[in-house]
């Protein structure tokens, strides 16, 4: 499939990133698969995930990812051009059973398709609870579930906070690609899905940790709370939905 619109795109994200000189560390390339299709799993922190998160593939082998968005992305009047162009994968919450019939077909066409099982951006920037679309779809398929952590994305552009440039340049960026999941352990939706959250929830504990904290005086708004910071703690209700 060409790629007329995803390798400017591509450029265009690589240039703002080395503008505003994050510091981008990625971990785990050795679990980047070069060919194949398989579910890329990512937490979802930031506005710029789409971008960061594909970083790894696109390293590996010149391998899009496929991203499953919501339908009024699609919609927008300049956004919308760019999805579709990059043969993403738009998700109609009240007719559903066509993009999975489309993300079921990237997949078995050998294609990465990547899903935010948490929907959106949570406040805390800890996990919250996922829906179980990757875990039915890694059935259906049989490819496997690649988790992808990401961390320091949410202090340049995310819900909530006012983009300040100065604030963005130098960012540090930590990117995990983990151990792939086999479809093998995923045959049971919620059981599988369980899975899931318990690998995504150590690697993204692996991430916070490792990761440069707040000096004395600096913006801990980004840090979560269990950690000291002044993010809002998770809420029962998004721990625990199921």
């Amino acid at each position: 499939m060409a790629e007329y619109v995803y390798r400017p795109v591509v450029a265009v994200a690589k240039g703002l990133f080395g503008g505003l000189r994050l510091r981008i560390d990625v971990r785990g390339m050795e679990n980047v698969p070069r060919s194949g299709g398989a579910i890329i799993l990512i937490n979802h922190i930031s506005y710029l995930d789409f971008a960061l998160a594909g970083l790894p593939f696109w390293r590996a082998g010149r391998r899009p990812v496929r991203y499953m968005a919501k339908k009024e992305v699609f919609d927008h009047r300049i956004a919308g051009p760019l999805m579709r162009g990059m043969h993403h994968i738009p998700v109609d919450r009240k007719a559903g059973a066509a993009s999975l019939r489309d993300a079921l077909a990237a997949l078995r066409a050998g294609e990465l398709v990547g899903v935010f099982p948490e929907a959106t951006i949570n406040p805390s920037y800890c996990l919250a609870s996922f829906k179980s679309g990757a875990a039915r779809m890694a059935a259906h398929t049989r490819v496997p579930v690649i988790p992808v952590i990401l961390w320091g994305s949410q202090r340049t552009l995310t819900k909530g906070h006012s983009f300040h440039l100065r604030e963005a340049i130098g960012t540090p960026i930590t990117i995990i690609v983990g151990t792939p999941v086999p479809p093998s352990d995923l045959v049971d939706r919620r059981t599988g899905t369980d899975v899931l959250h318990k690998v995504m929830v150590d690697l993204l504990d692996t991430a916070q940790r490792s990761y440069p904290f707040p000096s004395p005086g600096e913006p801990d708004w980004w840090l979560p709370a269990h950690l000291g910071g002044s993010a809002p703690p998770l809420r029962a209700a998004d721990a625990d939905e199921t």
